[in-house]
Parts: structure tokens; C-alpha cells; sequence
């Protein structure tokens, strides 16, 4: 049976606002509940738009002393937000698993993800520049600068909140932002937690700002007149909200969306490791991973033999306690996601989307106080069906088959979504191949290894646009400015 958590690990339930601690919001207050029991843990402090206002103000009154800081003081206090996290990693850790519920033996990698992220980052902070252009026909000379925005907004996703704030918050700072974070209430203390750790770096107050909030909240982010730039991460269905309240002052986003990411196995991979990874999609984060590969599709030559060794490694899967080192798999994020998921299982099954081989069911005994789902597996799936289009967000897993290497990639890229997408074969022609004519941001090839601050990490098509990591995820947080000079 799951114990409950040691909420000494969570901050103060409260606002960052410059370097003010705000418990009485106008957002009002959330009771935030340990989804592997389903009881309570602590009220969570929300802003309204009132408090975005105050938020976005204070993030641009430290903006033009951030902006003109020297490049290398920026560089070290990032690297001095890393150290932190890694000094905290056994409390941030904590955080994860009581958040969302994520197996501690998965949180604990998180907090050093996240630290490379400042410290890769860290590194571009001094080498932000421009470029000389020829101009003709006259004698001029010309040039441009990469400039900060200004004010970004950043609205980040519960499922890895760690993950994300360094993913988006090392490029947007060493661009010379300053930030507004808007985490959701549903996982608030991570965004907290980080924000204090930035003060304590020696971040000055109005750089970093933490405003837990509902739709509301997000919705003021997003129209604010004096936010520049926005990134939001969710669902494609609230990005279109997002985009249409952008419209109020043609303010530029960039969107890291959902994904129905296909994985392809060919008859001459390592079937294991395959198939290793494709039960993975139910199990890393209950399924609630935007690149999970959740469309399995397998060479019909050994379809049966990769069903049936999938299904032998979910029954070995440890469902339970997420503070339990042993536990692989926990609950997932919340009872409207449980019943939501359950609810989906269920209509997959009455239309006969496809074959449930195993999993799928409300987890009783011990796990039945909490949002405990035993992973799915469906074979023979439709790739039609709503069942292989639509995102669950669940622990579940689409099987189908494939008798040539042009129809696993019709099938792969027959979805409205392009986030990831995976490939397992010996043949490194036809992995460069087939990688090449996969639509999606980011393909995997015999593996995966999580997403690296140094790559570049997006999605296609309704999975969203703009790019983060390496070089690409600072273009996506500065300007170009052009400067002609007669001569």
C-alpha cells in the first residue's frame, strides 16, 4: 500500500513575484492531492490576472539591467542555479514524485537533466552575437545582432515540470529574458522551488517570477500587452486558445505540443531491446509522455512474436508505490485522467479499435485508493481508429502490423501529430532512410536516450513549432536586429 509522502520536502505554498513570497492571490486556492492515495497534501496559492499583471511588471522592470549584464556574469549565475539544483536533487526529486506521481528511481534523474540544461546553456550566454553582411551597391557597412525579447511567458506542462523549467528557462536567460513562469496547479511546487533556488544563486529579483495559476491566469499571460514572447506546452487543443488570445498584440509563440509517435521495428532489430521500448510508452511516466512511442508498428514477419513478448514484459511490471525504489510504473496524474483513460479503454473495446491483450483495468486492493491503471496493450489496432490518432495520455499502447518498408512509413505518417518518432533495425542505410522520410521533429534510432540539452527538440504538424536545445533553442529566444551604416 502506498504510503504518504513527506510533505517537509515541498515549499510554502506561495507566489514569486520579484523577491516577494505572495500567500493570499486572487486566483484563489487549489487543493493539490498525492495522486498514489488520492488524499490531500496542501492548498495551493493561485494568481489571477492581477498577479500576472504584477508579475509581468516586475519581470520588466529587471529586464534592462539583466539585459545589459555582461555576458559571463550571466554564464556563472546559470551555472550557479545548476549547482544549485544538484545540491537540492534529493528534495527535487521528492517534489516530482509528489507532484505527479512519477517512481522516485525515475525522479532522481531529473534533477541532473535539468542542471545540464542551465550548464549547457550557461555556455551560450557569452557567445550571442550577430554577423557582418556584404551590401552593394553603394559602400556601407552592415550588420545584424541577436537580441533578447524581453519579457517571455512561460507556460509549462505537470507531466515534467523539472524537465521542461530547465529546458525552456537556460536558453530564454542566457538570451537576456526575463521570465514569467506560469506552472499549472496541478504541479505547482517544482516552478516554486526553482524560483527560490534562482534568489538563492543570486539571481536579482524580477528575473524569474512564479505564478501558479488555472486558465485564467494563462489566458492574462498570453494577452498581456507587455509580454513579448510566449512558449506554451500542452495539448493542441488549449495551444489554439493560447494562439487566439496571442492575436490581441501579435505576440510571437512557439508551442511543444502532444504527439501519437510511431515506433517501427523491422524484422531484422534486436527484438528485446524493441520491444523493451515499445511497452515503455505505457509504462515511463504512466503514459503521460508527449514522446512516448504510443503506435507500434512491426514487420509482419515478427508481429506475433513481438505481441507476445510485449505482453511478457508488462505482466512483470511493477505497479504500486512511487516512493518504493522497486516501483517501475506509478498513478497516473489525477482521477478526471484515470476516469478519462478508463473511459477511452473502454469505447477502443465496444468499437473494436483493436485486440486488448492485456492491461487496461482500475487497479484494486492496496493501489484502489489511488489513480493506479495496469498498462494496456492493444494489438491487430486500426490505424484509422481513434485509438491510434487520438493523444490518451494514458498508459496505453497500439500494436499494428506491416508487410513493406513504404507502408510502415504511410502508416507512421498517417496522424495529425509529428512530435518523435523511433526506428529499430540493423540496417543503417535503411535508418537513415526511413528517418529521413518520417514526419516528425526528432527520430530515434535503436534506442533512446532522452532529450539532450546540446540537440535540437520540436515537434511537426500539430505537435507544434520552434525548437529547443543546442543553438536552435536560443534562436527561439532572441530577435535579429539589422544595421545599416552608410559609408
Amino acid at each position: 500500500m502506498p504510503v504518504d509522502p513527506p510533505l517537509r520536502s515541498l515549499p510554502t505554498s506561495h507566489l514569486l513575484i520579484g523577491d516577494r513570497r505572495i500567500t493570499d492571490a486572487s486566483g484563489g486556492e487549489y487543493q493539490h492531492v498525492y495522486a498514489a492515495t488520492n488524499r490531500p497534501t496542501v492548498t495551493v496559492t493561485l494568481g489571477g490576472p492581477r498577479e500576472i499583471d504584477e508579475a509581468v511588471g516586475a519581470a520588466r522592470a529587471a529586464f534592462p539591467a539583466w539585459r545589459a549584464l555582461p555576458p559571463g556574469e550571466r554564464r556563472r549565475l546559470l551555472l550557479a542555479l545548476g549547482d544549485q539544483i544538484l545540491r537540492h536533487a534529493d528534495r527535487l526529486a521528492q517534489i516530482q514524485t509528489i507532484e505527479n506521481g512519477v517512481p522516485c528511481r525515475f525522479a532522481t534523474d531529473l534533477p541532473p537533466l535539468a542542471a545540464d540544461y542551465f550548464a549547457y546553456n550557461a555556455g551560450w550566454a557569452d557567445k550571442i552575437g550577430g554577423a557582418v553582411h556584404p551590401v552593394w551597391p553603394g559602400p556601407a557597412f552592415d550588420y545584424s545582432l541577436d537580441e533578447p525579447y524581453g519579457v517571455v511567458g512561460l507556460i509549462v506542462p505537470w507531466n515534467a515540470p523539472l524537465a521542461s523549467l530547465g529546458q525552456l528557462l537556460g536558453p530564454a536567460l542566457a538570451a537576456g529574458n526575463t521570465i514569467v513562469v506560469k506552472p499549472p496547479e496541478l504541479t505547482p511546487f517544482t516552478a516554486i522551488c526553482v524560483g527560490e533556488l534562482a534568489l538563492d544563486a543570486g539571481f536579482p529579483p524580477g528575473v524569474i517570477n512564479v505564478v501558479p495559476g488555472g486558465p485564467a491566469a494563462g489566458e492574462a499571460l498570453v494577452r498581456h500587452a507587455n509580454v513579448d514572447k510566449i512558449h506554451f506546452t500542452g495539448s493542441d487543443r488549449t495551444a489554439r486558445h493560447v494562439l487566439a488570445a496571442a492575436l490581441d498584440h501579435i505576440t510571437p509563440v512557439s508551442l511543444e505540443l502532444g504527439g501519437k509517435s510511431a515506433l517501427l521495428i523491422f524484422a531484422d532489430a534486436d527484438l528485446l531491446r524493441a520491444a523493451e521500448q515499445a511497452v515503455s510508452a505505457a509504462i515511463v511516466l504512466s503514459g503521460q509522455g508527449c514522446t512516448n512511442s504510443t503506435r507500434v508498428l512491426v514487420d509482419a514477419a515478427i508481429y506475433d512474436r513481438i505481441v507476445s513478448v510485449a505482453k511478457g514484459l508488462l505482466k512483470r511490471v511493477r505497479v504500486g508505490d512511487p516512493l518504493d525504489d522497486a516501483t517501475l510504473m506509478g498513478p497516473v496524474i489525477s482521477q478526471a485522467a484515470c476516469e478519462r483513460i478508463l473511459t477511452r479503454i473502454g469505447d477502443a473495446r465496444t468499437r473494436h479499435e483493436g485486440r486488448l491483450v492485456i492491461g487496461g483495468e482500475r487497479l484494486g486492493g492496496p493501489l484502489a485508493d489511488g489513480f493506479f491503471i495496469s498498462p494496456a496493450l492493444f494489438a491487430d489496432v486500426d490505424n484509422a481508429s481513434p485509438l491510434a490518432q487520438d493523444e490518451i495520455f494514458g498508459p496505453v499502447v497500439s500494436f499494428m502490423k506491416f508487410e513493406t518498408e513504404e507502408e510502415a512509413l504511410a502508416l507512421a505518417n498517417a496522424s495529425r501529430y509529428g512530435l518523435a518518432a523511433y526506428v529499430h533495425t540493423s540496417d543503417v542505410r535503411r535508418a537513415h532512410r526511413v528517418a529521413r522520410a518520417l514526419a516528425a521533429g526528432a527520430v530515434w534510432v535503436n534506442g533512446f536516450d532522452g532529450v539532450t540539452p546540446s540537440a535540437p527538440f520540436g515537434g511537426v504538424k500539430a505537435s507544434g513549432y520552434g525548437r529547443l536545445g543546442g543553438r536552435h533553442g536560443i534562436r527561439e529566444f532572441t530577435r535579429t536586429k539589422n544595421v545599416w551604416v552608410s559609408l
